[in-house]
């Protein structure tokens, strides 16, 4: 008697492991960003239009918000934060760690079934330069979590340097964005968003309980910065 080596258990071929760099295409992609006028959210709403997104920046004034608009171009839009939540397909948290928690709470319906991406680093500064913050839920991103219990709340977009996001000379941002989230699908999307920058590449860098060390590096950045007179970001090796 002979067989063919296979058995009921195995008969049923694994499907081969998902490549890390098939990531979807986002181009049609509404990217809403709370906090648009300050310097990061400006940044980062200037270069997703420059790079093809549509974008609307939110404010608690829906006046600055499209005066800040208006400066950016690139087809920018302006609302109050409400409005920016409700039309955005994804929307980056991009508001001052003070008022973190009370911003959410406040856009908890507005954003219930959208991809949040936190990009708040809560940090505190006294004569000594930066240092990081741990708040109760353990990082800015889990305290997102927390509070929008009905939003699919990712982590990325850290460390860029503001400085650099908004010069328009500039052609493109040589740095890596970690991304942190708890579904594969969603963590794909930010990568996928973060690689329509032209220079930026997403790297997935674990689950959201992995927050906090990634927030907190940003203390380190600033005192590189403050000693180089530079604007750093971070390069991921052999990936």
């Amino acid at each position: 008697m002979t067989t063919n080596g296979t058995n009921g258990s195995d008969s049923a071929a694994k499907p081969p492991a998902k490549d890390p760099w098939d990531l979807p295409d986002v181009s049609g992609l509404t990217v809403g960003v709370l906090g648009g006028t300050g310097p990061q959210g400006r940044g980062l709403a200037y270069r997703f239009a420059r790079a093809g997104q549509r974008v609307i920046i939110g404010s608690r004034a829906a006046d600055r918000a499209r005066s800040a608009a208006e400066e950016l171009g690139h087809g920018v839009e302006g609302a109050d934060n409400a409005e920016c939540a409700r039309r955005s397909d994804v929307v980056i948290v991009a508001v001052p760690w003070d008022g973190h928690a009370k911003t959410l709470e406040s856009l908890r319906d507005e954003l219930a079934g959208k991809l949040v991406i936190d990009c708040v680093n809560p940090l505190g500064f006294d004569k000594k330069g930066a240092y990081a913050l741990k708040p109760e839920e353990g990082s800015a991103a889990e305290q997102a979590a927390a509070l929008l219990p009905e939003s699919r709340v990712t982590a990325a977009f850290h460390h860029l340097s503001a400085v650099l996001l908004q010069d328009r000379a500039i052609e493109e941002i040589d740095t890596d964005v970690l991304v942190l989230g708890e579904a594969r699908a969603d963590t794909d999307l930010v990568q996928a968003l973060a690689g329509r920058i032209p220079g930026m590449r997403g790297i997935f860098a674990g689950r959201l309980r992995n927050a906090h060390q990634v927030e907190s590096l940003v203390a380190n950045l600033i005192s590189v910065n403050r000693r180089y007179k530079a604007h750093a970001g971070l390069r991921t090796t052999d990936v």
